[in-house]
């Protein structure tokens, strides 16, 4: 495993770095946002770890361009910004996941595997599902040939739903997936999100299973 540490403070840096060797995995430090790569394409770098108070930028502008570049490898958004709004800022613009600072490291090497383990799931090329196809590692869905504008969250679940079509994922199972933060999303906003999948790809393509959750149909 090698990682990519984009950290300023020299302190948490070093002891980060240390940490991760005593683990076994591999890492390169990085201080500023200029330093960092325009995408991930054909590097090694198997996860990101990203601060977000860099001394010349936001970590969500490295987020942002990543994404907008195509670049689906994993990125973990460390930050001392401890409210539910930066949290969630982090997960919908597209982080995997999102750690407060202080932290023990062993939670970290924690969520960096369950990181992993989630994108390896998605690590084939291109789904297909009737005129329906999903490339998880580019994070790009097409509906006949036309590209789907999905947030974060949407491909999130449409990935979620895909993974075997036509069985009914739980929407517990649903909410646990979607938040990496440890809590499971609310179920209502799992019914937002459901709708504005339906209006985007189809309202007859997700079926729901009352009481239990939904299904995507080919």
């Amino acid at each position: 495993m090698h990682l990519l540490l984009i950290e300023d403070d020299l302190d948490f840096g070093r002891a980060l770095q240390g940490a991760l060797r005593a683990e076994g995995i591999s890492s390169e430090w990085l201080r500023r946002a200029a330093d960092a790569p325009p995408c991930f394409h054909g590097t090694a770098v198997d996860c990101v770890l990203l601060d977000l108070s860099l001394p010349d930028g936001c970590g969500f502008d490295l987020l942002a361009r990543w994404r907008g570049a195509a670049s689906a490898v994993p990125v973990i958004v460390l930050t001392a910004r401890s409210s539910l709004a930066d949290r969630l800022a982090g997960l919908d613009g597209g982080a995997d996941d999102v750690i407060v600072k202080p932290f023990a490291t062993e939670e970290l090497i924690s969520r960096v595997r369950a990181v992993l383990r989630r994108y390896a799931r998605q690590a084939s090329e291109q789904w297909t599902i009737g005129t329906l196809t999903i490339e998880p590692r580019r994070h790009l869905a097409q509906l006949g040939g036309q590209a789907l504008k999905l947030s974060p969250r949407e491909f999130q679940l449409l990935l979620e739903l895909a993974r075997e079509p036509g069985a009914v994922v739980a929407k517990g199972a649903l909410a646990q997936r979607l938040e990496p933060l440890g809590e499971p999303v609310d179920f209502a906003a799992i019914e937002v999100h459901i709708s504005n999948l339906r209006r985007k790809i189809g309202a007859e393509r997700i079926h729901t299973a009352r009481g239990i959750g939904y299904l995507l149909l080919p």
